[in-house]
């Protein structure tokens, strides 16, 4: 489905497609506000299947990591990390877009990250414009707007972090950010779990798999409450490449991982060459597709989803041109439909 996006969508889909994740952004923003400060009870925090114990995550200070309209909480830096692309490429270049819709979806996306209480959705957002900041850096003229981009963001935290509303997930944020980072031995040890996620330990012990792996599925919540009931702990690895790895044998989970990265490397250099040709639109998009694509969780359906998606979308930017419109043919007359 990947390479169907990538196929059918050129670069102007993609900027629509972007366009409209800047407006359903506000929304979300909106409704991850209301789940943070309701109980997990409460309509807006249902669960999969009218679960009244609630979608969300166990977060800092009582409160819970809110799961938005998705299954789990991992669809909201999912989604916003996604918009975060957008966000930053639209500052940049104008698209004839909505300038009051961009920003209203760039003060839901800062006030995301507190009220996430994700340091996976903080990282998501630092690469984005991160990968914004080296494209503009490439050419003299935007110097002046990237100044301008940073006092303003700079100024638009600082006003935001006043708000009484913000005061409490602020404080939630940086408490689970504290005791996370306690837990892992500070930001190197957070980094390397977080999104290395234990690739190199997994790749070192793969000789200890079996050959042929455990079976398909042994290493998804789905086949852990089947085999054992419970849904508690994984039984192969939680981590991305030891699931693959666990589930298939060394050769054929190797394999897949192979495959992946290459591809990564590919998008990596098309996406580069748009950037020399001043197109920073795919080189943007690659900060969000060298997080989820290498080592995304693709026994999770959101991640899964997220993950094609992104393919096909920086696949399909870097892809100029109209689409070419359908060829409309005359009716048949009566003497040629007989």
């Amino acid at each position: 489905m990947m390479f169907v996006i990538g196929r059918i969508f050129n670069r102007a889909d993609v900027v629509q497609m972007g366009k409209a994740l800047i407006w359903i952004s506000i929304p979300m923003a909106v409704l991850i506000t209301m789940q943070f400060y309701s109980p997990q009870s409460a309509l807006v925090n249902r669960g999969v299947g009218g679960d009244m114990a609630g979608g969300g995550f166990d977060g800092a200070m009582g409160f819970f990591r809110p799961p938005g309209t998705f299954s789990f909480t991992n669809g909201v830096h999912l989604f916003f990390g996604l918009a975060a692309c957008f966000v930053c490429y639209f500052w940049i270049n104008n698209e004839n877009v909505n300038k009051l819709a961009l920003i209203a979806a760039t003060v839901g996306l800062l006030a995301a990250i507190p009220f996430s209480i994700s340091r996976s959705l903080l990282m998501y957002v630092a690469v984005a414009f991160m990968f914004g900041a080296i494209g503009m850096v490439r050419k003299p003229e935007y110097a002046g707007r990237i100044i301008i981009m940073i006092l303003l963001g700079v100024a638009l935290m600082a006003v935001l972090s006043q708000l009484s509303f913000l005061q409490t997930p602020i404080k939630a944020f940086t408490s689970r950010f504290e005791n996370a980072s306690d837990a892992e031995g500070g930001l190197k040890g957070s980094l390397g779990t977080r999104y290395l996620g234990g690739m190199a330990e997994a790749v070192a012990s793969s000789s200890q798999q079996p050959f042929f792996g455990y079976g398909l599925g042994m290493g998804t919540n789905a086949g852990t409450k089947l085999l054992t009931g419970d849904t508690v702990g994984y039984l192969i690895s939680e981590g991305e490449w030891g699931r693959l790895i666990g589930e298939m044998g060394p050769l054929m989970g190797l394999t897949i991982i192979f495959i992946r990265l290459s591809l990564c490397v590919k998008i990596a250099v098309a996406a580069y060459r748009r950037l020399t040709q001043n197109d920073l639109l795919p080189w943007i998009l690659l900060g969000y597709t060298l997080l989820i694509i290498p080592q995304g969780q693709w026994a999770q359906p959101t991640t899964l989803g997220f993950s094609t998606l992104i393919g096909g979308l920086i696949l399909a930017a870097m892809r100029p041109g109209a689409r070419v419109a359908p060829v409309l043919r005359p009716p048949l007359s009566a003497a040629q439909a007989a």
